[in-house]
């Protein structure tokens, strides 16, 4: 039997009549590197991907442009949220004194959301310089817990020995705490120690005796979470080659090891602004909080509870009510949209 002869050559393929030329191997069209992004610009593709997470971003924005100009849309209402009306041409006299009329009491040309019962103010005034003082409130003691959070749990995880010992026993001492009881028992003392520093000058006594209550108490659980970080991060390749260089502990703490758990940060701290925005409406509405003239949304809950008003004008409880509840859940989604954009096996 005839053996058959071995192939000597490998013939080259020629490509089909009208079809495109195969690209050469060292053409860029052949291999294209990947294009590097950031953190934050992966976390935004991905959040542009959902569509729950786009409306929940639009209605934070919102919000806090809401917030941000109320003066200027209060100027284009024509009222202010301190100027009280009383006339009897605004507030009832006669069956339920201080009730508004009926041509008061609810959305109008002349008072966009009505006014309130008892003192005639704008409820639309009160609502956006509300917020201001609410959000300002929750940001920064969010920004507070955050940036102690991260030293503190950081600096834990890092040098370990006696400085994890102690960093964890306080952790653990402010996270055994009930916070709200604290909360509400420090908030008057503080206040009180305030009232004859700068701190203390008119509407500043409250919200900085809040920022510093909620910011101070705020930030065990995220100091805890960073730590447990922090110690898979020490004894990376990049840590030890800045030992290497002759780094110092505090350039290798702030520069190689906290923007790396920054993702986690952030995540947090998205969680947390919600939190803070209702811990500062539970301790107003109880009355450690902020305090009349000064509007906040837990001011206007209580002021509509203090009076029993809510039983004759239900709509004065629903209007602080209904922005509280939107503006926690909208932050809420927009949480929960980064921590998927950040860690997509979160969803999974």
């Amino acid at each position: 039997m005839k053996r058959a002869e071995p192939l000597t050559q490998i013939q080259s393929v020629e490509p089909s009549i009208g079809s495109p030329p195969l690209p050469p191997a060292t053409s860029p069209e052949a291999k294209a590197p990947a294009e590097a992004r950031s953190l934050l610009a992966t976390a935004w593709m991905r959040i542009r991907r959902s569509k729950i997470a786009l409306l929940s971003l639009c209605v934070v924005v919102a919000i806090l442009l809401f917030a941000i100009l109320a003066p200027v849309l209060s100027a284009i209402s024509g009222n202010d949220p301190y100027t009280s009306n009383t006339s009897p041409e605004v507030l009832d006299d006669f069956q339920t004194p201080g009730l508004p009329l009926p041509g008061y009491m609810y959305p109008s040309a002349q008072h966009w959301l009505g006014v309130e019962p008892g003192l005639g103010r704008d409820l639309f005034a009160r609502l956006a310089y509300g917020g201001q003082v609410s959000l300002t409130i929750a940001l920064l003691s969010t920004v507070v817990s955050v940036v102690l959070g991260t030293v503190l749990g950081a600096a834990a995880g890092y040098f370990g020995g006696k400085t994890d010992a102690i960093i964890s026993r306080i952790m653990d001492l402010f996270l055994a705490f009930p916070h709200l009881l604290l909360v509400l028992s420090l908030t008057p003392i503080l206040q009180s120690r305030l009232r004859d520093t700068p701190l203390g000058e008119g509407s500043f006594l409250p919200t900085a005796s809040l920022v510093i209550i909620l910011g101070f108490f705020g930030w065990a659980y995220l100091a805890r979470i960073v730590r447990g970080q922090v110690l898979s991060l020490r004894e990376r390749e990049f840590v030890e080659a800045a030992r290497s260089f002759g780094a110092s502990h505090l350039s290798i703490l702030f520069r190689q090891i906290i923007p790396n758990v920054m993702g986690v940060v952030l995540v947090y701290a998205t969680m947390l602004i919600p939190t803070n925005i209702s811990a500062e409406a539970a301790l107003s509405f109880l009355g450690v909080g902020v305090k009349d003239p000064t509007p906040s949304w837990g001011q206007m809950l209580n002021a509509a509870q203090s009076g029993n008003w809510y039983l004759s004008d239900p709509w004065f409880l629903a209007v602080p009510g209904i922005m509280l509840v939107i503006t926690v859940l909208a932050f809420n989604l927009l949480g929960d949209a980064v921590r998927d954009a950040l860690d997509p096996k979160s969803s999974r």
